[in-house]
């Protein structure tokens, strides 16, 4: 049997100093609740339960599509890349979820110490790995250590806009990281746009290439991974005219990886 490994942060409730912009928020319904929806809709009374005890649910009442674990669309980029209007999550193509696996480790990286194509390459050489079209190549920083701190939104090196074409030119088409975001911290970048005088082209370079590809940020275990020989399955939620979907990452690893 393969073994699985699971690359998805648990959707659960913020901490309370969340920012409300990127704040998750589940009310749990549990058995009693249950019972009760019941008998007021069916008319039944709790007896009829095993334990009197009906069905728990959840209603997730706030979850923005990239405040997990999700897949960009190229629509969250630009509304129109290579002049055409950009897709939407709902609207990518099913093959590109469900491809070979390559993890690069970044680990040595500083925060806002970007991504080079250099560094690509050098990690391709160090596993001995060349990539081929479709594979989807995941960068391992390791600051999903830092998932639930205030400042996770502040940590990760980014990629730099450069990297990300060169990846998109050797047919990648999905391409993920464990931190909270693809570019450089947005505080970092931010301050280099403004420093350039708010010309575009510095802040959310790598994003904005003009390329149609497929993000998954915030990312989770990619150390229990090897560097190659696996497969990793990343299917967003079909939201409709979505920039993102939630998806739950899992890799695939055969028992002699």
């Amino acid at each position: 049997m393969p073994r699985f490994v699971d690359l998805s942060a648990t959707i659960a409730p913020s901490p309370p100093e969340t920012p409300p912009f990127l704040k998750i928020e589940i009310e749990y319904h549990d058995h009693k609740a249950g019972a009760a929806q019941a008998q007021a809709l069916l008319k039944v009374p709790p007896t009829v339960f095993r334990n009197q005890e009906g069905w728990a649910t959840e209603t997730i009442t706030r979850l923005g599509t990239h405040d997990t674990t999700h897949v960009d669309a190229p629509y969250h980029y630009n509304s129109v890349i290579q002049g055409q209007p950009a897709a939407t999550i709902d609207e990518l193509p099913l093959e590109w979820f469900f491809q070979d696996g390559v993890v690069l480790d970044m680990t040595h990286k500083e925060d806002g110490d970007p991504i080079t194509v250099e560094d690509i390459q050098q990690a391709l050489d160090r596993i001995g790995y060349r990539l081929k079209p479709l594979d989807i190549v995941l960068m391992y920083t390791g600051r999903d250590a830092y998932y639930n701190a205030p400042d996770y939104i502040f940590r990760g090196p980014g990629v730099t806009a450069e990297a990300t074409l060169w990846l998109y030119d050797q047919g990648i088409r999905v391409m993920g990281i464990d931190a909270w975001g693809w570019d450089e911290p947005l505080d970092r970048q931010a301050r280099k746009a403004l420093m350039a005088g708010g010309r575009p082209g510095i802040f959310w370079a790598a994003h904005q290439i003009d390329r149609p590809y497929a993000q998954i940020e915030r990312l989770v275990n990619l150390g229990a991974l090897p560097p190659y020989g696996f497969k990793v399955a990343c299917f967003p939620l079909k939201i409709q005219r979505g920039s993102a979907g939630p998806a739950r990452v899992v890799a695939i690893v055969p028992d002699e990886a």
